[in-house]
């Protein structure tokens, strides 16, 4: 009543006095004071109570006969959760009161299991008598709207207590028993009982923090934290958001939850250390409380914002897609409003810098102008990225590659090697160099994918992958995406984009050469045989549909022929054969076995990764293109396409020549060639790094060489061409092994390559 006459005077004078500068001021004080005295300064905000128990129990009696004995297995289990609007009392003296919504569950389930051994024939026989009895109790209750007590005790160090008491409520009581029998010597039958809902009242709840959190200095009218209590089996928490002196319509928090993988719309709250995957849609919640006395309309703007970021600090907030909701709210009311968020490209900026965090505000506004907002980091990671390895090779090819992107992005961006943990999946693709062991089939190979790229799923929450496949790892690859990959709820692809580092896309003209030096040899190389291009050809024919993954590839180009033909390739796969209908390609300096090294990584494969938000997120379209309707039997020239009417392969001669040595550590070996006339020639020859080759021709000059621990060492196919016209002659090649072990060559020569 003071307070009221004081305002009351304060008006009488701003009637008498003039409006002139310093009264002017002295009126702004007023309207200023009298805004003050408005607040009674209650807290007002959301409180939120949960309480859980539960406990189970086993035991076994033994029977008073000493025949048998009787099991009995409990379990019970006890949820209460309440939401707790708090507004200012009706006294409008300072205090707070609330309003709660509360869901009640309990159940008791119990089974007894009794069995005994007994006679129907004064003990002739035995046999096993059982009887079983299950019974459930159920208590569920739920109530809104009901008082609730709230007090908030802050201390004069600054500490606080938050407390929240709740009152009973109405509910309901079921129950069921059924029984069953069996072995009695006069057959019992079962019964089944259920008890109809009967009216019950369920107890109120209490919890007080324990006094342990403090005001913020910096804005003492906000408060917000969480108490546990944990006792014996039973676990309470009240979470807290309030405000002292705040808007009567305002924003009390904001959520962030996305779906467990492999559960579509199994969402889940984002914790978050742990964040969430880019491309994972993500449901964004705001609550927004209504702490007046009188009905409220608001929208509710979902926006990103880059307020505080050390480089794009300046950037305007914008709108998320979707991002604008409205909502009406009663007196007293708290809702809960969302939207449904595409994450895509969020874990990179449009430049390809790493986006570490993502900042998402939400907007209140009444009557177009803004009343509350809140800000909340959620962190987005990039997508698993699966590596698929190739021929005689395993998960080790990779081992640098998480180094790589954790330098790229951070330690959130994981690699999963297919392979290094083998009871996720493992591929068997040749085991070591010229290994005759027996292979999988690309078919098992890529069921093994199919395995590891879940796995990956599984462990991120990922509802979608990146794939880098180096060699035949890319034919394994588009296999899985043609045969097994399955569709997502979403409309996107599983895999959302392939990059294939040398993939034999239309296999190798090395491979033909030397699959046929191998039977001739009587050798079964199952490796060598996958990539003849024949055998691509086949593949290509039936393993078309990409399903809207993006397809990429990278062609190493650092030599200028290979065998049969005179073709840029990287010395196991020429470059139209990786390239093959793929349009989003791109050449390499560097050998085959080299094209997984970081600098191409960084050239080729992170830009095709690191695709901000403006970026292109869509599947990929089917391409009918003519270079999808060109036949099989183009021929490679000089890496661009001759196409000829039928498939054909350079025709290999009906007696090959091929040689299978093996040289003694640390000395050398020739072999005689005969050469017919022809316009060129050249030998392929399969040998570990150590092994040095020099051509010779009949009047003894070196003609080429292929020396050990160069480069080209390291490739499968190593060869040396002479390209000049020949008459008939003996040539020779001398091999050296310059290793301190054993090591088997094996040499075949071809002649008239392709122009």
């Amino acid at each position: 009543m003071r307070i009221k006459k004081y305002s009351t005077l304060l008006l009488i004078i701003l009637t008498i006095l003039p409006v002139t500068g310093n009264s002017q001021k002295r009126a702004n004080t007023v309207a200023a004071n009298k805004s003050a005295v408005k607040c009674s300064g209650a807290w007002t905000g959301s409180i939120s109570y949960k309480r859980t128990q539960s406990n189970s129990n086993s035991k076994t009696v033994e029977r008073v006969s000493g025949r048998g004995k009787d099991q009995t297995d409990w379990e019970m289990g006890y949820t209460y959760n309440a939401r707790v609007s708090v507004v200012e009392a009706p006294e409008k003296n300072g205090t707070s009161t609330g309003k709660a919504t509360i869901d009640h569950s309990f159940f008791s389930n119990e089974k007894v299991s009794a069995k005994e051994s007994n006679s129907c024939d004064r003990g002739k026989t035995w046999k096993i008598m059982s009887a079983v009895s299950n019974s459930r109790t159920e208590t569920t209750g739920n109530a809104g709207g009901v008082d609730a007590n709230v007090t908030i005790g802050i201390n004069n160090d600054g500490t606080y207590t938050v407390s929240v008491a709740l009152p009973q409520i109405n509910g309901k009581v079921t129950g069921s028993q059924n029984t069953s029998f069996s072995g009695q010597c006069t057959p019992k039958e079962g019964k089944n009982v259920n008890m109809p809902p009967t009216d019950t009242t369920i107890g109120g709840n209490s919890l007080t923090s324990d006094g342990s959190h403090k005001l913020n200095p910096s804005d003492p009218n906000r408060i917000s934290g969480s108490y546990t209590n944990t006792w014996q089996n039973v676990t309470e928490t009240i979470t807290w958001n309030l405000q002292k002196c705040g808007a009567p319509l305002r924003l009390t928090d904001v959520a962030f939850e996305d779906m467990k993988f492999p559960k579509w719309n199994d969402w889940k709250e984002i914790n978050e250390q742990t964040g969430t995957i880019d491309g994972n849609l993500i449901k964004i919640k705001a609550k927004i409380l209504n702490a007046s006395g009188e009905t409220k309309y608001a929208d509710v703007k979902f926006k990103e914002t880059f307020k505080g970021d050390k480089w794009d600090g300046a950037r305007p907030d914008g709108l998320l897609e979707n991002g604008e909701v409205s909502v009406r709210l009663e007196p007293g009311e708290e809702r809960e409003v969302e939207m449904v968020w595409d994450s895509s490209g969020y874990s990179w900026f449009d430049d390809g810098r790493p986006r570490l965090v993502q900042r998402i505000k939400a907007e209140l506004e009444e009557n177009g102008k803004k009343v509350d907002e809140l800000t909340k980091n959620l962190k987005v990671a990039p997508k698993p990225l699966v590596l698929v390895h190739g021929l005689w090779s395993n998960a080790a090819a990779w081992e640098t590659w998480q180094n790589i992107l954790t330098t790229s992005h951070s330690y959130d961006w994981k690699a999963f090697p297919v392979g290094e943990k083998p009871e996720k999946g493992i591929m068997n693709t040749g085991g070591s160099f010229l290994s005759t062991d027996k292979t999988n089939s690309i078919f098992e190979n890529s069921q093994q994918l199919g395995k590891y790229i879940r796995y990956a799923q599984e462990d991120r929450n990922a509802w979608h992958v990146d794939i880098v496949a180096h060699s035949m790892g890319g034919l394994i690859a588009r296999h899985y995406i043609h045969q097994f990959m399955p569709p997502t709820e979403d409309g996107r692809p599983q895999i959302a984009h392939l990059i294939m580092l040398g993939t034999p896309n239309m296999g190798s003209p090395c491979a033909d050469v030397m699959n046929t030096a191998f039977e001739f040899l009587g050798k079964d190389v199952e490796a060598v045989r996958q990539l003849r291009q024949d055998v691509a050809a086949d593949f290509n024919r039936v393993n078309r549909d990409r399903k809207g993954v993006k397809f990429s590839v990278l062609a190493g180009d650092p030599l200028p022929n290979m065998c049969k033909s005179l073709v840029w390739n990287d010395g196991v796969v020429p470059v139209p054969s990786a390239v093959w209908e793929i349009k989003d390609n791109a050449r390499s300096k560097r050998l085959h076995t080299d094209l997984t090294g970081t600098e191409d990584f960084s050239s080729f494969v992170k830009p095709r990764l690191a695709i901000g938000p403006k970026g292109d997120h869509d599947p990929s379209a089917p391409d009918i293109s003519k270079n999808q309707q060109r036949n099989y039997g183009a021929s490679f020239t000089d890496a661009s396409w001759a196409v000829s009417q039928t498939f054909a392969l350079p025709a290999a001669p009906r007696e090959p020549f091929a040689k299978a040595i093996k040289i003694a550590a640390k000395s050398s070996s020739e072999i005689d060639i005969p050469i017919a006339a022809v316009s060129n020639f050249g030998v392929t020859f399969m040998a570990a790094p150590k092994i040095s080759a020099r051509m010779y021709d009949p009047a003894g000059r070196s003609s080429g060489e292929n020396l050990a621990d160069t480069p080209i060492s390291t490739g499968w196919f190593r060869s040396i061409f002479v390209d000049k016209n020949i008459i008939d002659g003996n040539w020779k090649l001398k091999l050296e092994n310059t290793s301190d072990r054993e090591t088997e060559v094996v040499v075949t020569m071809w002649s008239n390559a392709l122009p």
